[in-house]
């Protein structure tokens, strides 16, 4: 389903969101996190697929491949870091604290004893659970019922406390509320609510460095984007909240046209767009997109999704999977890439969208349209990217290692 966005604007980015998120503080982020041991020293890779741009019939398509932007394997490793270096400065102000060095330990001691909580569908609670063994404090990690066990695996190894429910991630959310205000715990979570925004716009805003590296890789004519296109994963609307802030601060009435993807059944930013507030899904949450896997729309979030995002689409599961299997084959040109359920979901609504040619026209997709999309996740559950795939992340890796060596890349 494609919705055209009846509430989408395109003029300077206004003052009030500037004053919530701007790119300043994004690249003030990307200071932040930079010593962090668990980032990749160099930006994520930009990479062209000039194949699958011929068979779609537009003019370019680039994947930005966030699966290695940590051994954490996602884009999750920019948000809940750098909103917990913001929360221990504001929880000590008397200790000077020197940011870029929370994540090395160097406040340990004084973190001993502090516990940050968070709801996850895996890839936002292992990050978490990553930077506060690294901070030095205590994590507990609420997961919901359709949560893998290998996904919990790789939570628990960075010394979290796992909480299991039976409920689904909205729930999940609910009761790490409850166990903070029991416990006197900080939640670090990506979805806002009444009386909680700060720390979702600080992961929002950390989400903002994978704006900042595209604009460094890849440079538009005269003040202009380099892409028309821009296709970004729902879920409540973190990332693309963080995306399309930066890209709409910096173009203004150029900015690109922004296409948000979300599974059909777990609807709450395309219910969002319709009701003219941010709402709630109408489906069952359920979807092999598990980090997408998202009930209600993030109030912040929707602040800038509603007057940016010009096209809201839902998918079916399956088109997730033939997008998983469209990177991982690659061709001669195409470098072949590991992305996960959720990672490809920009993919995949690129491809719905260029599998029809009345929406292609709606869209304004063409022969000249340069489009971006981004690759969210590598394999995070191994064991489901094989059984979905038929083959293993490892295979793909390879033969992305000798297609770079063919290419001498």
């Amino acid at each position: 389903m494609l919705l055209s966005n009846p509430h989408a604007v395109r003029r300077s980015y206004p003052a009030d969101l500037a004053a919530i998120m701007n790119i300043e503080s994004a690249k003030q982020s990307q200071r932040w996190l930079a010593p962090w041991t668990e980032l990749a020293r160099a930006a994520t890779p930009l990479y062209a697929l000039p194949d699958l741009a011929g068979k779609l019939q537009v003019g370019a398509i680039h994947v930005k491949d966030e699966s290695v932007r940590s051994p954490l394997g996602s884009f999750k490793a920019l948000g809940a870091p750098v909103a917990l270096v913001w929360q221990v400065m504001r929880l000590y102000p008397a200790h000077d604290i020197v940011p870029e060095q929370v994540l090395a330990g160097r406040y340990a001691t004084l973190l001993q004893d502090f516990t940050v909580i968070s709801a996850t569908d895996g890839n936002h609670g292992r990050s978490l659970a990553a930077a506060a063994r690294s901070a030095g404090c205590q994590c507990v990690i609420v997961l919901h019922a359709h949560v893998s066990a290998e996904r919990e695996a790789a939570i628990a190894a960075y010394g979290a406390r796992i909480v299991r429910i039976t409920g689904n991630y909205d729930e999940s959310v609910t009761v790490a509320a409850e166990l903070a205000r029991t416990n006197d715990w900080q939640v670090i979570s990506d979805t806002s609510y009444e009386g909680y925004e700060d720390i979702p716009r600080d992961v929002m805003q950390g989400y903002g460095t994978i704006a900042a590296e595209l604009v460094e890789q890849v440079a538009g004519p005269d003040g202009k984007s380099a892409y028309t296109h821009i296709f970004l994963q729902g879920g409540v609307g973190g990332l693309a909240a963080g995306i399309v802030s930066y890209f709409w601060e910096l173009y203004g009435v150029n900015r690109p046209r922004f296409i948000v993807v979300e599974p059909a059944q777990a609807d709450c930013l395309y219910q969002s767009a319709l009701h003219g507030r941010a709402s709630r899904a109408l489906g069952s949450i359920d979807s092999v997109m598990a980090g997408l896997a998202c009930g209600e729309t993030s109030p912040l979030a929707w602040r800038f999704l509603q007057p940016a995002v010009d096209y809201f689409l839902t998918i079916e599961d399956e088109l997730a999977i033939q997008a998983m299997r469209v990177l991982a084959a690659g061709s001669e040109a195409d470098i072949p890439i590991v992305a996960g359920e959720s990672g490809v979901a920009g993919v995949a609504g690129l491809l719905s969208i260029c599998s029809n040619k009345v929406c292609m026209k709606q869209v304004g997709l063409d022969a000249s349209s340069r489009v971006l999309v981004i690759n969210t996740e590598g394999a995070t559950a191994a064991t489901v990217y094989h059984d979905l795939l038929g083959i293993s992340a490892d295979t793909v890796l390879s033969q992305q290692n000798s297609w770079k060596d063919r290419h001498h890349e």
